[in-house]
């Protein structure tokens, strides 16, 4: 698995997918709560766990009043 920390904010945020058109909603749901869940994307300069700093596309799921959760990387930007 690998370890990150968001570093400013995030931008060229897109919504990929809403409601059932996600496939982990019942996980999302047990772990967190009900709520109207969305898949997201966007652009953010991440530092990795041995210090490297990068960009990178991430992923992420939000729901109002539960906020963003399941951060991923899902590709390296140069």
């Amino acid at each position: 698995m690998l370890y990150f920390e968001i570093v400013g904010e995030i931008t060229e945020v897109e919504t990929i997918a809403v409601g059932n058109a996600i496939r982990e909603l019942n996980i999302l749901r047990r772990d967190y709560g009900a709520g109207r869940w969305r898949k997201l994307k966007g652009i953010a300069q991440v530092q990795l766990a041995d210090g490297r700093m990068c960009r990178a596309e991430i992923h992420w799921y939000e729901a109002h009043g539960i906020g963003r959760k399941r951060f991923k990387i899902k590709r390296f930007l140069s």
